[in-house]
């Protein structure tokens, strides 16, 4: 019988929630060195303005800053490359699609370790906010914070 990892590695990048609004999600895997692996294990993962991109009809995710390993040697990971999304064709093809449509991008939202051990990135279809619908969020937020504020007194 296995035992089941009771502390799980998972990594959100709150910021998007703020700048974008989030139409529809997808699970990716995502091809690691083994010192990245490593570094994100030790949750030193950075989301910084991350986005992904298409290049020759695969996926790659730009801006996700994965810390060296504090243990590594001289074979150690560029911090800042590129790194490709495992899809299969047909996930590709729909994600492209969407894309092609005005104002929408592709960004992550967190990265995980699964149940088996492997690194995946939940990325999402999203529309950037504008100024004024920002305003409404953070309105939303103090609104439900006043109320829990006043609730739990």
């Amino acid at each position: 019988m296995k035992k089941k990892k009771t502390n799980r590695i998972e990594i959100k990048y709150k910021k998007a929630f703020f700048n974008f609004e989030m139409l529809d999600t997808l699970v990716a895997g995502i091809q690691l060195l083994g010192t990245e692996i490593k570094s994100i294990r030790e949750r030193k993962v950075s989301f910084n303005d991350a986005y992904c991109i298409f290049r020759k009809g695969e996926l790659f995710v730009k801006g996700l800053h994965i810390a060296e390993y504090s243990h590594g040697n001289i074979f150690n990971h560029d911090p800042d490359r590129q790194k490709k999304l495992l899809l299969n064709k047909r996930e590709l093809v729909m994600l492209r699609k969407k894309i092609d449509e005005k104002g929408l991008t592709i960004v992550p939202i967190k990265i995980f370790i699964n149940d088996k051990g492997l690194a995946k990135l939940e990325i999402a279809v999203a529309k950037g906010k504008k100024k004024h619908d920002k305003r409404e969020s953070i309105k939303e937020k103090e609104f439900k914070r006043d109320i829990n504020r006043h609730t739990f007194r």
